[in-house]
């Protein structure tokens, strides 16, 4: 009787290890427990005593035994995936002004990151607001900078302030239509201010694409992310971290150039008391703008403007422009030599129709003379 119940027992234990997340590696360590300690018979008794069980510490820590630990996925070091932080930990000194500390919170992580906060704002302020904020002026300061020369030179006399005709803002004053315009458009402005100051950008799909590029600088994704490019411009680059981040660099850019240029342009009206383009360089055909521009792009062919520490604007040549450079002279000394070879078969020839002119313009003078005398000799001998 003992025996049964001792097999009986046996068996449903083995079944109900069965269900254990370690079933398998308890099986087999008992099957070794059993076979190295043999099931004892008391054949006086009639009992049959099993091998004590495995302590249940030998058989629990199986990461330490399995080594499964996770290992992190080696492309968020990959700046095609993910956005890499600290750009300009190496650097003491700020990239934008370089007689003065880097702020702390300005490593260059973000796009339009320059190092460039003389007064500390971003020490004091949440970083994510004042990048946001930055951007909604930016946006502003572009469609402005374009409106505003095109509203002087286009719009009709009536909606333009004053005897100049200037385009209507706080500084030129405004006119009672000007006033509605500008008063429904502000309101437009302010309520799309409003409604959006606390949106979420997490559940959108490029929410979605900029938390993952920024997932190792910070959990809030891209500051002015409104879900917004219709004709898919923002892969323009490229669909990569690095392309993206490419292209709001670009954007910021020109937004401060556009914010600085909406302050001219006011502050030049309100000085002058002109519009921005009368006898403006920029909004008339002239030929120093072009030239300007060909220029400028020849000048960024081969050299670029660096900060190295020491001086703030350094013209060198970069990598590039000496590769451009090379192949430009090997092209100028081709056309050199091509235009060599045509001159002197140009003169080749101009010689050989020289002479041929030549021998002709004797041959014919000379004939010509010949013909003169014959004419004379027969005149004679008709007159006595």
């Amino acid at each position: 009787m003992k025996l049964s119940i001792s097999i009986l027992t046996a068996l449903l234990a083995q079944q109900a290890a069965a269900f254990s997340p370690q079933a398998g590696y308890l099986q087999s360590l008992s099957s070794l427990n059993v076979a190295a300690n043999p099931v004892a018979i008391e054949e006086g008794a009639g009992s049959v005593q099993a091998a004590p069980a495995a302590p249940v510490a030998a058989v629990m820590d199986v990461e330490t035994d399995f080594n499964l630990e996770e290992k992190p996925d080696p492309r968020i070091l990959d700046p095609t995936y993910r956005v890499q932080t600290g750009r300009y930990n190496s650097r003491e000194m700020s990239v934008s002004v370089p007689f003065l500390k880097r702020p702390g919170k300005l490593d260059g992580s973000h796009a339009g990151d320059v190092g460039f906060d003389p007064l500390g704002f971003s020490e004091d302020n949440d970083m994510y607001v004042m990048m946001e904020a930055e951007l909604r002026h930016s946006r502003l300061a572009m469609l402005a900078v374009i409106g505003w020369p095109l509203s002087e030179l286009n719009a009709p006399n009536f909606m333009l302030h004053g005897k100049q005709h200037l385009a209507p803002s706080v500084l030129n004053g405004f006119d009672p239509v000007s006033f509605l315009g500008f008063a429904a458009i502000f309101g437009a402005i302010g309520y799309f201010e409003f409604q959006t100051a606390f949106r979420r950008v997490d559940n959108t799909k490029l929410g979605k694409i900029h938390a993952e590029d920024m997932a190792n600088v910070w959990q809030y994704g891209v500051p002015g992310d409104y879900n917004f490019d219709p004709l898919n411009l923002y892969n323009l680059l490229g669909d990569s971290a690095d392309a993206r981040k490419a292209m709001r660099e670009a954007e910021v850019a020109h937004g401060r150039g556009a914010m600085m240029g909406i302050t001219y342009f006011a502050a030049w009206e309100a000085l002058t008391g002109h519009p921005i383009v009368e006898n403006s360089v920029f909004f008339h055909p002239n030929a120093v703008l072009p030239f300007a521009a060909f220029a400028y792009f020849l000048f960024g062919f081969f050299y670029e403007i660096e900060n190295d520490g020491q001086f703030m604007f350094q013209a060198r040549m970069t990598s590039e422009g000496a590769v451009n450079a090379a192949r430009l002279g090997k092209l100028g000394e081709q056309l050199l030599e091509e235009a060599t070879e045509v001159a002197t078969k140009a003169s080749a020839t101009f010689n050989d129709v020289a002479t041929i002119v030549g021998y002709t313009t004797k041959d014919l003078n000379t004939k010509y003379e010949a013909a003169v005398e014959t004419y004379t000799k027969s005149s004679m001998k008709n007159y006595p």
